[in-house]
């Protein structure tokens, strides 16, 4: 029988899989449309790296305890992000026998790529000479999970943790390598250098937090050049320790944000501060697309370049609207599901 959906129960699948970064964009724009879902965990197996032309509207390549978790009743909504996850919710539709709109974030490719309800592309991360399809929306940096009413829980979980501090509260967040460019412990050492002289002017406190990517050596060098009232949060030291990631609560809580330039959602997230964001980004340690995000973010007033020009290393404080691309793609998807309906 095929299920029809209603106006207050539509069935929605999340797919997520072994990519954090993809899985947190999918996550963050079901939560923004405020109904409830069902998150569906998908692995791979060695065949899952053959390219989408490859893998159809299929399974191939995905586990078969992923399989087992695919079965009716089939959703009315599939949110996914990544190459990687776009052949699993084309094969969802094919087989549902009923209408399911697919949302695929990040370009999936061509192939299939009518079966999409809306595919919501970044501007930085791809061009089309002969232009978009029909389906496709345009957005601007990552979709992220940090809406305002997790701004206020996170502010209200570490608020106290950090109030021996004094303000104004500065957030260093540090990425590390890509496979295109490097990341080494001299960047480290002067984007912190600049951070620690702008917290030193300012008589406020760095609030620092690194991720997977930065390495020993790195966070050595950042841990040794700070000297200022400071919260340190060195992921290759903790990842092993029951310490608690205070990511979410820095940036609730910062008063300005530094941020390196070497990750999209690192650079979208800081930018969900309505706060002074500030991008470190050398010409030799990020890439062609990435160098287009920031810029993007520069011409819509959200971010501005950490650059070494004084005072305050470029510190000049401003106020933006925060970005949250998750909402405007729920919103997006309302409209559809909307028509759908009628």
């Amino acid at each position: 029988m095929v299920r029809r959906m209603t106006n207050s129960s539509p069935l929605i699948w999340v797919l997520t899989d072994d990519r954090p970064g993809n899985a947190g964009q999918a996550l963050g724009v079901a939560e923004a449309l405020a109904k409830p879902f069902i998150q569906k965990d998908i692995r791979y197996s060695s065949l899952g790296k053959l390219p989408n032309i490859v893998r159809g509207s299929t399974l191939i390549g995905v586990t078969d305890e992923s399989v087992a978790g695919l079965t009716a009743p089939w959703p009315d909504l599939v949110i996914a992000a990544g190459r990687r996850t776009a052949p699993v919710a084309r094969w969802i539709k094919k087989v549902s026998g009923q209408p399911v709109h697919l949302v695929q974030i990040m370009n999936p490719g061509s192939m299939g790529a009518e079966d999409f309800s809306l595919i919501a592309i970044p501007r930085h991360d791809c061009t089309r000479p002969d232009g978009d399809l029909p389906n496709v929306m345009r957005i601007t940096g990552a979709p992220h999970r940090f809406s305002q009413s997790k701004f206020e829980a996170d502010a209200a979980i570490w608020a106290p943790r950090l109030a021996a501090l004094s303000r104004p509260y500065v957030a260093l967040f540090v990425g590390g390598a890509t496979r295109q460019q490097p990341f080494s412990a001299m960047f480290a050492k002067e984007v912190c250098a600049r951070v620690n002289a702008m917290a030193k002017s300012l008589g406020g406190s760095i609030l620092l937090a690194t991720s997977r990517r930065t390495g020993f050596e790195a966070e050595a060098m950042l841990k040794a050049t700070i000297d200022a009232p400071s919260h340190l949060y060195l992921w290759g030291q903790e990842k092993e320790s029951l310490a608690e990631n205070p990511y979410g609560g820095f940036l609730a809580l910062a008063d300005a944000i530094v941020v390196t330039g070497d990750s999209v959602s690192m650079c979208s997230e800081a930018c969900a501060n309505p706060g002074s964001v500030y991008i470190y980004a050398p010409e030799e340690m990020v890439s062609d697309k990435h160098a287009r995000l920031h810029r993007e973010l520069y011409e819509r007033g959200v971010a501005k370049p950490f650059t070494a020009a004084p005072p305050l290393f470029g510190h000049e404080p401003f106020t933006h609207a925060r970005l949250n691309v998750a909402a405007d793609l729920a919103a997006r998807i309302a409209e559809l599901m909307a028509k759908h309906l009628g």
